[in-house]
């Protein structure tokens, strides 16, 4: 199946299902689709914690578990699968390579330069964070690199460690979304390992005229630079996505440290009690709830839910049962966790649409492309990886 052919399929499946997937569990007491699948929201109730916890961080076991009662996803799972992009052998780094990156991060540096075609040409590493892909690269293909980075202090280290490693990588410091940056892609290979949102698509829409030999983009944080609503990359994308679809696609904590996901649960618990709180007094209604201060989150629930309602002009009784709505909030969130595995099932095609849509953005700008995974999911769910080249 062509990229096209299949990003069509994918596109019509999403738009078939979409009651799936758009309305998010903590914005409505109940999707419209519980009502037309009654055994699933039965089985989804009977799960016990420790089931949902598992089912929300492993995926194949959410898979095995949902396929029989909603048979609809092995269609968008057989329309969402890639498989592992062809392997190189690079030379390897000394020891002082490893010095100050994140085990994790580098082991996603090596994965990527190893499922990447050898650079052939000088290489421009886009939101370079300190270079350390860049130095990679360069280390094993012998290939000059610029590293364009819009913090002045990462570009500095990326002199340093350039200097320490004798590599041919010159830092640039700069906005990837201003028009200067524009003029560092001629001639240059591009590699952007999880730029995020509108620093990786607007390497796609410049490249008709940017003069880019290749791309080599993972991409990251479709959210990021929307401003609410996604802006397609190719012709035939026609499905309309908020801000909401965008950050379902990037939902998964399977990197998240454990103290992380305790956190993210009391939040999440808390934010529903102030909500259900706020439809007791005012009324049941879909509103729209802004970001939360983090220093918000820091004191007590009442203090949390205070600085929410006077943030919302909403007047609050003299007496409130404070351990109640908690208690409410913690509930409300075992029922959002049960119905969002329904939701989440979706978040691989999701992802998938719109990185089809960026390959597919670079084919109609004059590119081959070619789209595969360049590690497994356990080391960041942001495995795919668009090879491009003129």
């Amino acid at each position: 199946m062509t990229l096209r052919a299949r990003f069509l399929e994918l596109q019509s499946l999403l738009a078939q299902h979409e009651s799936f997937w758009r309305p998010a569990p903590f914005r409505v007491a109940r999707p419209a689709w519980c009502a037309q699948w009654p055994a699933l929201v039965a089985a989804l109730e009977e799960l016990d914690e420790a089931s949902v916890d598992r089912l929300s961080t492993d995926e194949e076991a959410a898979d095995a578990w949902l396929l029989p009662r909603l048979p609809l996803l092995a269609e968008l799972r057989a329309a969402s699968r890639f498989a592992e992009l062809p392997q190189r052998v690079l030379a390897a780094c000394d020891a002082r390579f490893d010095e100050g990156i994140p085990a994790r991060k580098r082991r996603q540096i090596e994965a990527f330069a190893t499922h990447m075609p050898a650079a052939a040409a000088p290489l421009l590493e886009w939101c370079a964070g300190k270079g350390h892909l860049g130095r990679r690269l360069a280390l094993a293909d012998r290939v000059p690199v610029v590293s364009l980075e819009i913090d002045p202090v990462l570009c500095g280290e990326t002199g340093r460690l350039a200097l320490r490693q004798g590599v041919a990588q010159r830092a640039v410091c700069g906005d990837a979304l201003a028009a200067p940056a524009r003029e560092l892609l001629r001639g240059h290979s591009v590699v952007a390992l999880h730029a995020c949102g509108e620093l990786h698509r607007t390497l796609v829409r410049g490249a008709g005229e940017d003069g880019a030999l290749a791309y080599q983009i993972a991409p990251c944080c479709y959210h990021l630079g929307s401003d609410g609503a996604y802006r397609a990359l190719s012709r035939d994308a026609a499905l309309q996505l908020d801000e909401g679809a965008l950050r379902l696609a990037v939902t998964e904590t399977v990197t998240a440290p454990a103290r992380d996901r305790v956190r993210l649960a009391r939040d999440q618990a808390w934010k529903l009690g102030f909500i259900a709180l706020r439809n007791a007094l005012e009324g049941e209604a879909v509103r729209s709830f802004r970001p939360v201060p983090a220093a918000w989150l820091g004191g007590s629930f009442e203090a949390f839910c205070r600085l929410l309602a006077q943030r919302a002009d909403m007047a609050l009784p003299t007496t409130v049962d404070w351990e109640h709505w908690e208690a409410v909030g913690w509930r409300r969130r075992g029922e959002v966790r049960r119905l969002e595995l329904v939701r989440h099932a979706f978040r691989r095609p999701l992802e998938v649409w719109l990185v089809l849509d960026l390959a597919l953005g670079l084919a109609e700008r004059g590119f081959e492309v070619e789209v595969g995974r360049f590690c497994a999911r356990e080391l960041t769910p942001r495995n795919l990886l668009v090879l491009a080249r003129r």
